[in-house]
């Protein structure tokens, strides 16, 4: 059973940073998606970006959304199987729950339909 325990978050002006952290337990396959979601609307939520991983390879391939591009930064910490994103440049628009997401064994899913584990999400609050 994958878990996936999410960590961080909080209120910040806007201009501030802040950073998630992911940490992923379990089963594990030799590849796998962390995907990095917020929620907005009641019914939908919208990737801000993605680390596609391969076991014995470091690092991994992120992609972002346009949005955040240049702003949020995703890495990941091999020996303790951390993903984070790291938030810069808040700006209220930014203010949401956030969430982390898993897709094993395959590449990263087009839409947040395509995960198949999730974090309880955690709340990010941007003041201006």
């Amino acid at each position: 059973q994958v878990q996936l325990a999410m960590s961080g978050g909080g209120s910040v002006q806007a201009g501030g940073s802040l950073r998630l952290a992911c940490a992923v337990s379990g089963y594990f396959y030799k590849r796998y998606c962390i995907g990095w979601l917020r929620r907005v609307s009641d019914q939908a939520r919208e990737e801000v970006g993605h680390i596609y991983i391969v076991d014995g390879i470091s690092g991994g391939t992120t992609a972002y959304a346009d949005s955040v591009q240049g702003r949020f930064t995703i890495s990941r910490d091999s020996t303790d199987n951390t993903v984070y994103l790291h938030m810069s440049n808040l700006q209220s628009e930014d203010t949401s729950l956030y969430y982390c997401a898993a897709r094993l064994n395959d590449y990263c899913p087009a839409s947040e339909s395509g995960y198949n584990y999730w974090s309880r999400g955690t709340q990010v609050t941007v003041s201006s």
